[in-house]
């Protein structure tokens, strides 16, 4: 694909643009995720997608120790452990 190529245009209504369909496809675009804006010395605009798939616990699978444990009791406030 040539930079010189259009492949997509929209219009801004207010300070609102919408990404075409084939790019939002081709870039897997969702809902949530972030577009960073860059303007080089150029003048080029750049547009970098930053993906929000998941949320911030999502790698998270919680605690797999053997015992259960008294949280009120066993920590405080700060979940360190209490003397």
């Amino acid at each position: 694909m040539s930079s010189d190529s259009v492949d997509s245009e929209s219009k801004v209504s207010g300070n609102q643009a919408n990404i075409p369909a084939r790019i939002r496809r081709e870039l897997d675009i969702d809902d949530g995720d972030k577009l960073r804006w860059h303007i080089e010395d150029s003048g080029t605009l750049r547009v970098q997608v930053v993906q929000q798939r998941s949320g911030t616990f999502s790698d998270f699978d919680g605690y797999e120790g053997g015992e259960a444990t008294a949280v009120e009791s066993e920590h405080d406030n700060w979940g360190v452990d209490s003397e």
